[in-house]
């Protein structure tokens, strides 16, 4: 038997051989050990990394070796090896490779269960939103009508806030959508939404002057900037609550018309989303959010003049636009009552009062802005990097500036000017107050930041001369180049009826407003009244009699200024580095 057994090695090889042979022109065989043995050679370790490799690629035999190398292979591992060893050795690693695949099922299948529970508890009522995509949120009141219907009926007393967030729609889209959640703890709900407010910074104002209110109660010093979407009422009511605090914090008595006024450092961002958005255009150039958001995030800085406005010595409110007297203040008182309307209600109370015609006497005494530059005639923009708003910062005459503070000059003397007469329209404005319906506004040529306040007066005209007027506010022509129109650049103002406001005792007086009643009622008599109000940025105000003072730069924005010819001016600069390169 011994010596049989070189002649059965032998044989057995030349089998081998042969079986090699005719498997080179043969299909690939059906055999799953021919597949797992050459994924883990015996002489190597295995990893579980590869071994998912190769169990998820059982169907890839492209990358198989020819059956003939392959017998090579087996026939060299098993030179010292049984059959039977080789065979148990094949069935080791298949098991270890089909353990390792049922363990994947495994692990997908776990988790399309999972996702699958999340599904069902969603259809039940339950819902997941991530803190990262909450947009705000609020409490909610739960009415009779739901309280009776539904999960509501099994609560005594229900207690719910309503949470915003981010919805993603199609093709990259997103959608805000909303989810109520509900408690039977009064306590534990407050907590839920005081935690939410904390994590978002944000506030939705619910009522007039709520943002007002609101800075002066929070610690307003942890933040960079404020942010407000809205229209200019929104700023305004933002701006006054700003200022308002710093004052106070300060110790100012903003009721002192001579009380120099410490800058706000705090920017404001405007997200542009009312029906004029004068403020916004003015300062941007346009009113789209997109744009507006993108200099908030960049973190441009425009400072920004604003006026204080007192009677008898009382403080007012604040204006960074327009300050109107007679016409835009008939307008806006008129349109208060019609807000049923909604934006066409300007329109409509503008046309009515321009058929009114009404005119007011009075006087202006103002005292010229000698530290600026330029005129209210030129043809000098106020753009971004503004060159006259810069020096007027750093004029030697006011050394306060840099805090933000107006020079208290004298104010007796020649320095101010006095004008009486008839007014159809007593215009101040801190800016161009441009907007997409009049793009070079009431004055083209003001400045953002020079510390003064274009005064327009427009004197007693005939209708036809005032429409001319009114129609050069749309086109390229001066608008100014009136004989009844007068213009000035100037720091403070004074404006004084000629009808007192408080004399509603006497005779005669009550007699006029009746009598200027009944011309409102009928503004085809073109009749002098006795007083009308002041339109400050879109807000009324009562006192006809009042003092303005503008304070140089006092607060500043999200924004550039408006940028003229931008792409000239970035081919411009770049090709000046070269050149300095």
């Amino acid at each position: 038997m011994a010596e049989d057994s070189p002649d059965r090695e032998d044989e057995e090889e030349e089998e081998e051989d042969e079986l090699a042979e005719s498997t080179q022109h043969s299909v690939l065989p059906n055999s799953q050990e021919l597949f797992l043995t050459q994924t883990e050679l015996p002489s190597q370790a295995s990893s579980p990394d590869t071994e998912a490799v190769e169990a998820t690629s059982s169907a890839n035999f492209s990358s198989l070796p020819p059956p003939s190398q392959r017998l090579s292979q087996i026939r060299r591992w098993g030179e010292k090896k049984t059959r039977e060893e080789m065979f148990s050795e094949i069935t080791k690693v298949t098991r270890k490779e089909r353990a390792h695949l049922n363990e994947w099922k495994d692990v997908v299948a776990k988790c399309r269960k999972d996702a699958s529970d999340r599904e069902d508890r969603r259809d039940q009522g339950n819902c997941f939103v991530p803190a990262s995509e909450i947009i705000a949120v609020e409490e909610t009141e739960i009415d009779e009508k739901q309280r009776s219907s539904g999960k509501w009926q099994k609560m005594a007393k229900p207690h719910a806030f309503t949470v915003y967030y981010v919805k993603r729609a199609q093709k990259h889209r997103w959608r805000c959508s909303e989810v109520t959640f509900w408690c039977v703890d009064e306590q534990l709900c407050n907590q839920w939404i005081q935690a939410l407010k904390e994590l978002l910074e944000l506030q939705i104002t619910e009522h007039a002057n709520h943002a007002k209110d609101n800075l002066f109660e929070v610690n307003i010093y942890k933040y960079d900037g404020i942010v407000c979407v809205g229209g200019d009422g929104m700023f305004s009511e933002v701006m006054h609550g700003l200022i308002g605090r710093i004052q106070k914090d300060s110790g100012i008595d903003q009721n002192n018309p001579k009380a120099p006024l410490v800058q706000c450092n705090m920017r404001i961002g405007i997200i542009p989303a009312g029906s004029t958005d004068c403020i916004c255009y003015a300062t941007v150039g346009v009113t789209d959010p997109v744009t507006s958001a993108l200099h908030i995030i960049v973190g441009d800085s425009q400072p920004l003049d604003v006026s204080s406005i007192h009677h008898n010595n009382t403080f007012l409110k604040y204006s960074v636009s327009l300050l109107g007297y007679g016409f835009y203040g008939d307008i806006l008182k008129d349109s208060e009552k019609k807000r049923w309307m909604g934006t066409i209600r300007y329109d409509f109370s503008g046309f009515k009062t321009f058929l009114s015609h009404h005119y007011y006497e009075g006087a202006v005494s103002f005292l010229l802005a000698k530290h600026t530059l330029g005129s209210p005639r030129d043809k000098k923009r106020c753009r971004t990097g503004c060159l006259i708003c810069r020096q007027s910062k750093q004029q030697p005459e006011e050394p306060q500036k840099k805090y933000g503070l107006e020079h208290n000059e004298d104010e007796g003397g020649e320095d101010w000017k006095v004008i009486k007469g008839k007014f159809l329209a007593i215009n101040a404005v801190n800016m161009s107050c441009a907007c997409p319906r009049s793009p070079k506004g009431l004055s083209p040529a003001a400045h953002l930041a020079d510390g003064s306040i274009d005064l327009i007066l427009v004197r007693k005209c005939s209708r036809f001369n005032f429409l001319r007027y009114l129609v050069r506010h749309t086109n390229q022509d001066d608008q100014f180049d009136f004989t009844f129109v007068e213009v000035y650049r100037v720091k403070k103002f004074q404006f004084t009826s000629k009808h007192l406001e408080d004399s509603d005792n006497d005779v005669k007086d009550i007699g006029k407003k009746h009598f200027g009643q009944f011309c409102r009622d009928h503004p085809a008599c073109c009749c002098n009244l006795s007083n009308s109000i002041w339109n400050c940025d879109g807000e009324t105000l009562d006192s006809s009699t009042i003092e303005v003072r503008v304070h140089c730069q006092l607060m500043k924005l999200f924004a550039r200024g408006i940028e003229e010819n931008s792409n000239d001016e970035a081919i411009y600069n770049q090709s000046t580095v070269e050149q300095l390169l």
